[in-house]
Formats: C-alpha cells, sequence, structure tokens
C-alpha cells in the first residue's frame, strides 16, 4: 500500500513539473469538462431528482407524530440533500461514469502505445493527458453538486405535493426553516475533495496499465473501486474535520 501510495504522488508530482503551454492546457481542459461535466448532466438530474422524491416520500411515512409538524419533512430533506446526498451520492454515480471512462482511456492510450509516443516526442505525457482530466473534474463536479441539490429538492417537492403527504406551503416552509449557509460551503468542499480522488486514482490507475484489453477492463473496474472507497472515507473525514 505504502508502494503504491508512493508511485501516486510520484505521479502526482511529474503531471505539475514540465506542463504544457497555457493555451494547450486550457483546450485541454475545455474538451474534457464537456466529457466528464455537459456529458453526465442526464444521469445526475435523474438520479438526485428521484433521490429526493424518494427522501420526502419515506420520512414522511416514518413521520407519523402528529405532534410534529409536517415542515420537517421538508427541512430534512433539505438537510440530508446539501450536507450528503447531492455530494456524496452523485460523486459515487460520476465514480462508476466518469472514472471508467478516464481509466479505459489512458488504458487504451497505453496498451497501443501512445502515450510512449507523446514521451518519444518529448511531451510530458501527464501533464498533456491526466491534468487537464483533473482540472476540468475540479471544475464541473462542484457545479454538478449544485445542480443535484436543487434537483433534489425539487424532487421531493413533487412527490410531496403530488402524492399528497403534505401541502407546498409546508414543504417550503421547512426547506427555510434554521437555513446554515456553511452547509452548502461544506457541500462544495467535499465535491472538490471527490473530484480530485476520482479524476486522479482514476488517471493513476488506467496511465499505468499493462497487458492488453482484460486488464484494461480490471484497470477501469479497479478505479471505480477504488475511487468509491476513497470517496467514502473522505466523507467521513471531511465530516469530522469540518462539522
Amino acid at each position: 500500500m505504502l508502494t503504491t501510495f508512493g508511485s501516486f504522488v510520484l505521479f502526482l508530482r511529474g503531471m505539475v513539473t514540465r506542463t504544457e503551454r497555457f493555451r494547450v492546457l486550457w483546450n485541454r481542459t475545455i474538451d474534457e469538462a464537456i466529457l466528464i461535466g455537459v456529458d453526465s448532466v442526464f444521469i445526475v438530474s435523474i438520479v438526485s431528482a428521484f433521490i429526493g422524491a424518494v427522501t420526502c416520500v419515506q420520512i414522511a411515512y416514518n413521520l407519523t407524530n402528529p405532534l410534529i409538524p409536517q415542515s420537517t419533512i421538508g427541512y430534512m430533506v433539505r438537510e440530508m440533500t446539501i450536507l450528503e446526498l447531492a455530494p456524496t451520492i452523485t460523486s459515487i454515480v460520476l465514480a462508476g461514469k466518469v472514472g471508467s471512462s478516464i481509466a479505459g482511456g489512458l488504458g487504451t492510450m497505453r496498451i497501443t502505445e501512445q502515450i510512449s509516443a507523446l514521451e518519444v516526442m518529448g511531451i510530458n505525457s501527464t501533464s498533456y493527458l491526466v491534468l487537464p482530466r483533473i482540472l476540468a473534474a475540479l471544475l464541473m463536479f462542484p457545479m454538478l453538486v449544485i445542480m443535484a441539490m436543487l434537483l433534489s429538492i425539487m424532487g421531493g417537492y413533487l412527490a410531496g405535493t403530488l402524492t399528497g403527504v403534505m401541502t407546498a406551503q409546508d414543504y417550503i416552509e421547512g426547506i427555510r426553516t434554521d437555513f446554515i449557509p456553511y452547509n452548502i460551503l461544506f457541500a462544495l468542499i467535499k465535491a472538490v475533495v471527490f473530484a480530485f480522488l476520482v479524476s486522479g486514482i482514476s488517471s493513476f490507475k488506467g496511465y499505468f496499465t499493462t497487458g492488453g484489453a482484460l486488464e484494461v477492463g480490471a484497470a477501469s473496474t479497479g478505479a471505480v473501486t477504488n475511487s468509491i472507497i476513497a470517496i467514502l472515507i473522505a466523507d467521513f473525514a471531511l465530516a469530522a474535520l469540518l462539522l
């Protein structure tokens, strides 16, 4: 484990030394941002909206005490969404979609010797291939998390009002009760950390792939598994440190 961690640190160090020109890095980052962010909007929208809807319905099912106001449902949906569901579940979904794509793409380039060709031409392959992916993830993950927050709360609103478990006024009152702005910042900090973990681990697994097509598939699977484990560990660590 220590050997792997050391290799990962050296991998990151090589990525930020002798970087490409700003124009090249900018263009590559924008291209990767489209692949990571724009192409993930649909799946993130579907997952976040239904998570908010299910959360609202299940909280209403368990909240049977007549002494507890119905607005508590909206309050709990908001807190669960901002603090945990939006950043963590979105990042886990993106670990499966984006992480496997990054690992598979770099692994294919490695076994077809495209990375070796870049190095022969004097190009820092880690800076040219990996750094734009990490920068794009750091840029797009928080945006997707903000979108997930909004859609999840809207999903809870629609589920609560359409099923008749609560009124729209109660839900809105709940999501406006005791709001703490720091929770938004905390969720965005988690999104940035998760973005780095997913993109960095996936790039590392893909970049050092050896063998053939079977090993590329194994690298993609390993990237997703390791990224999800890292997200869960970081989720606990950040909650313990920042809350």
